[in-house]
């Protein structure tokens, strides 16, 4: 239930004893975490970022001789992770393109190691409706105790447990009061334990739903409890690799406001001007956009 790049062309990257070293003009781990795309991650005391994928804890940091990764092999960084960081993608031909617009130059050049994620979908589904006006810390916290409580162990980082983010089985059996008890979800506990049913029953089926398009898929997600115009965008974004999606969250209507339409406007106008404006490469500018502007405060 994700997406893959079947083409794995090979990088500059090399094992130093037991490590791996990336060295790669489009890659920053601070970029790609910190950008409000996913939230099963831990930034270290030390910079560095550890993070969960397919039952793989991998742990990265940038350094002056390049992206340190360690607690993974080589082979699994190709086979699990390449397709994870979307390596498949050359960024730097989609940044181009972006940077014929002055405010995307800015922007890109700021969050210059973004990269967008190719999320397991079950785990962003849930994620997302977390996310629904919540706050990144909050729902980071949230998603942690649910891998917790419903995961399973997968081991020892750093002086920290890891699980891994629970089946929708699993997810779908559990008493709503107690995700709203221990993992402090909120109004969105019922959301999420019909969510996770509905998927356990099969509603979502990443392969059959690729063929659907875009606007058909949206459509679908949002027949779903807890799911809104925003959230499925994040969805089709970061699980389906649907690029020309826009999600709207408060940041990007701030910095669109400001640095394009010139005036407020309800989120339904920036989504629209933002697909139209950005076409096929939306998703990345509002990837860089986002950073850019919460970082930057822009519009506050």
């Amino acid at each position: 239930m994700r997406y893959q790049n079947q083409i794995k062309e090979k990088l500059d990257i090399k094992e130093e004893d037991g490590n791996l070293l990336l060295n790669h003009d489009s890659f920053n781990p601070e970029h790609i975490f910190e950008c409000g795309q996913c939230f099963n991650f831990t930034k270290e005391e030390d910079g560095s970022y550890t993070a969960v994928f397919l039952d793989k804890i991998i742990n990265l940091k940038n350094t002056a001789d390049g992206i340190l990764i360690k607690n993974v092999s080589l082979d699994d960084f190709y086979d699990i992770f390449y397709d994870y960081f979307d390596l498949g993608v050359d960024y730097g031909d989609i940044k181009e393109q972006l940077s014929k617009n002055q405010t995307l130059n800015l922007a890109k050049d700021y969050g210059y190691g973004i990269r967008i994620l190719n999320q397991e979908l079950f785990e962003t589904v849930i994620s997302f409706i977390i996310s629904a006006n919540n706050q990144i810390p909050r729902i980071k916290n949230s998603v942690r105790i649910i891998s917790e409580r419903y995961g399973s162990f997968l081991g020892n980082y750093k002086e920290k447990s890891y699980y891994s983010f629970p089946d929708p089985r699993t997810l779908a059996k559990v008493n709503p009061k107690e995700l709203r008890e221990f993992a402090r979800v909120g109004f969105r506990d019922e959301r999420i334990v019909k969510a996770s049913q509905m998927i356990a029953c099969g509603y979502l089926d990443f392969e059959s739903d690729m063929a659907l398009s875009t606007e058909e898929l949206k459509k679908k997600l949002m027949a779903m409890p807890g799911i809104g115009p925003k959230v499925a965008d994040c969805i089709l974004l970061f699980a389906y690799h649907r690029r020309e999606t826009f999600p709207v969250d408060v940041w990007i209507k701030r910095v669109m406001e400001t640095l394009f339409i010139g005036y407020e406007v309800d989120k339904k106008l920036v989504d629209d001007y933002g697909r139209k404006f950005f076409g096929k490469n939306a998703g990345y500018a509002q990837q860089y956009l986002f950073y850019y502007g919460r970082e930057e405060k822009i519009g506050k």
